[in-house]
Order: structure tokens, then C-alpha cells, then sequence
């Protein structure tokens, strides 16, 4: 009698097992978008705290958003600038049902390596990512996950340097033509030009970064541009840094008009080995500026420029 019993709870538990997949296959779609609306419906994402570096305003390619439930590809653009701005590290957001190329499109947001600059440089240097990483699945959950450029320790010993040299170089009664050129002054007459990682990739400074020219004397033109980004951010004013393919520099918004600075080709390497100032990248304004392939840039993405 036992047996009899076992071999029927089997043959139930097999039946209940069949009746189960079968019903699974004829209503996955259903079951899996059961599954998605109760995400979707019980996931009300917030941006939550910001950190010290956060801009409060945007510009006109990416802006600050409280929806993070994106309904096109500039929604997708806007949360992750907002993700960057507010100096994240994790932050998780999810597709809505009926915007049904949102995985796609994230994907192809994600893999855009030259759209992801462009967006660090609106946010703030020590919320600008060195690495990025993307999650996605099916039901539409999205994940960033954000290596900042800047340790802590990094940006603590920078914000002490730089409220040490503000009093010498910053007058809050001169006009900020003036006090970005004393800025500008001080670093090209204080950083030579790493040609060692530009022309041999050797790291012996941290030249990439404010970092570097401002404690080790040397820099590249991520280094020049960091540093001047701190600065300009110290003196009060609305900045981002613009990119090509081979080279980046600052934009600065001085009295409604912005401006390109770029002290990296205002310190140039000379032949002769000295040590020069230049100023023919101070403060130029888009029609003034030299074309060439180092600063050919979107004027798509940098449209205040334009």
C-alpha cells in the first residue's frame, strides 16, 4: 500500500510539474510582463542625497532630471548626467514597459566611449568618472556603477592647496578676466608639459590630474584642464571642459559670453628646451578659434559654444 501511495504522489507531483511548464509556455509573455509591471509599479527611484560637488544647473546637450524613468534617448542622456553630477557610485533606474527601445538604446548609450566623455566633462572634476559600468536585463533594470577620477585623499590635499593659493591669485573685487589670467599665469609657470606620458605612456605623475601639476610640476591637458576647472569653480563660475578626439581644454561663461581656455597649447614645448607664456588660447571666443584637429570638437554636444 505504501508503494502504491509513493509512486502516486510521484505521478501527481510530475502532472502538477507538466501543468505548470505548460502553462508557463503558453503565458510567459504574460507572466514575464506580470513581473515587469511589479517592478516597474513598486520602484520609485529617487536621486536621494548629493555630494558637495554637485552643479545645480545643466546645460543645453545634458541637464539635472527627477524622472528616471526615461521615455527617450535624451531622458536616457539627461539621468546619467544627473547620476555623474550628483556624484554617485551606484544608482539603479528602470525602463518603463512601453518605451520599447529603451534597452537598446541604453546599450548603444553605453557602448558610445566618446558620448560618455562628453557627458563627464558637464559634471564637476571630482565627479567625473575614470571608469564606467553599465548592467541591463530583460525586464528593463538598469545599473551604473561609477570609478570616480579622484580618491578622497587626492581631493582633500587639492581643495587645501587650492584655498592656500586662492588669496594670491583670486581678488574678489578685480574682474574674473583678471583673476583667470593670474590663475592661468600661475599654473603654466608652475607645470611643464609630460611629454614622457603623451609620447611613451610612462606614469611617473599623476599628470592627467589636478593633481599633478599642481603638486608634481607636471601635467597633460586633462591635468592643465582639472586644475583650471577647480579653479574657475572656486572663483564662482559656470564652467565644463570640451573635448576632441585627440585633445581637451575649459569653457568658461564670463558676463553672458563663454570662452575657450586652454592652457595646455598657452604652455608649449619649445625646441630650444625654454620655458614660455603664451596666451594665444586665453580666453578666445568660438569664431576666434584656430581651427585644427586638436580642438575640432561637436559643436552638437557643446552648444553653448556655438
Amino acid at each position: 500500500m505504501k508503494k502504491v501511495f509513493a509512486v502516486a504522489k510521484v505521478i501527481l507531483l510530475a502532472g502538477l510539474v507538466c501543468v505548470f511548464i505548460g502553462v508557463y509556455l503558453v503565458r510567459k509573455t504574460d507572466i514575464h510582463s506580470f513581473i515587469e509591471s511589479l517592478i516597474n509599479s513598486h520602484k520609485e527611484v529617487e536621486l536621494g542625497d548629493v555630494n558637495d560637488y554637485y552643479r545645480d544647473y545643466g546645460f543645453l546637450y545634458a541637464t539635472n532630471t527627477d524622472n528616471f524613468e526615461p521615455e527617450n534617448y535624451q531622458d536616457i542622456i539627461n539621468i546619467f548626467y544627473t547620476i555623474l553630477n550628483a556624484g554617485k557610485e551606484e544608482f539603479t533606474f528602470y525602463c518603463p514597459k512601453h518605451y520599447e527601445g529603451c534597452i537598446e538604446d541604453i546599450q548603444k548609450f553605453a557602448n558610445d566611449q566618446s558620448l560618455l566623455s562628453d557627458i563627464n566633462n558637464f559634471v564637476h572634476p571630482y565627479n567625473g568618472f575614470s571608469h564606467i559600468e553599465t548592467e541591463y536585463d530583460t525586464l528593463g533594470q538598469v545599473t551604473i556603477h561609477v570609478t570616480h577620477s579622484y580618491t578622497e585623499d587626492e581631493m582633500e590635499q587639492i581643495n587645501a592647496k587650492i584655498n592656500e593659493l586662492a588669496p594670491q591669485l583670486i581678488n574678489p573685487s578685480r574682474a574674473a578676466r583678471d583673476n583667470i589670467q593670474a590663475v592661468h599665469d600661475y599654473i603654466i609657470n608652475t607645470t611643464r608639459y609630460d611629454s614622457l606620458k603623451s609620447e611613451q605612456n610612462i606614469d611617473r605623475y599623476q599628470s592627467d590630474i589636478a593633481y599633478g601639476p599642481l603638486f608634481e610640476g607636471y601635467g597633460v591637458c586633462g591635468g592643465y584642464t582639472d586644475l583650471m576647472a577647480l579653479f574657475l569653480e572656486k572663483m564662482g563660475l559656470i564652467n565644463y571642459k570640451v573635448s576632441s578626439s585627440k585633445h581637451i581644454w575649459n569653457a568658461v561663461l564670463i558676463e553672458g559670453n563663454w570662452y575657450h581656455l586652454d592652457l595646455t597649447w598657452d604652455d608649449p614645448v619649445a625646441d630650444d628646451g625654454g620655458d614660455y607664456l603664451e596666451y594665444n588660447y586665453f580666453l578666445v571666443p568660438t569664431y576666434l578659434l584656430t581651427p585644427d584637429e586638436q580642438h575640432d570638437y561637436d559643436p552638437n554636444v557643446y552648444l553653448e559654444l556655438k
